[in-house]
């Protein structure tokens, strides 16, 4: 379904109010999202899918996976927990798992983005160098 320019727009604005200190309140969301189905706006549907696709990509953003090369202890579940919540936020889904690939370090993918700080990823772009 093609959604036009002010239902996006309008998407995100109602996003945005469902949103407290940079994070998503479920409780409002589905308050406006049932307010929404029973008042029936114009477009209402296009809406719908746009706050579908947003909240999706924000379920995204709040996954993340920590993998290592062993077995992260307790203390250092935690200083990583602490880290990723100072740069995305409280309400991380984060899973740990561990790749015997790495050789040691740590590579965290949280949404999109990916910090690579093992050891078989300095090695690989070693080896893009030459």
């Amino acid at each position: 379904m093609k959604i036009s320019k002010i239902a996006a727009a309008t998407a995100r604005r109602l996003f945005g109010l469902c949103q407290v200190n940079g994070q998503l309140d479920d409780d409002k969301l589905r308050d406006l999202v049932s307010k929404l189905i029973a008042s029936r706006p114009r477009d209402y549907r296009a809406i719908l899918s746009a706050l579908t696709r947003l909240t999706r990509l924000e379920e995204r953003r709040r996954a993340v996976v920590v993998e290592s090369a062993t077995e992260l202890t307790a203390t250092e579940r935690e200083k990583v927990s602490v880290d990723l919540a100072k740069d995305y936020g409280n309400n991380l889904n984060i899973e740990y798992k561990i790749n015997l690939d790495l050789i040691g370090g740590l590579r965290v993918k949280a949404g999109d983005d990916v910090l690579d700080g093992s050891v078989q990823g300095r090695i690989d772009r070693l080896q893009k160098a030459f």
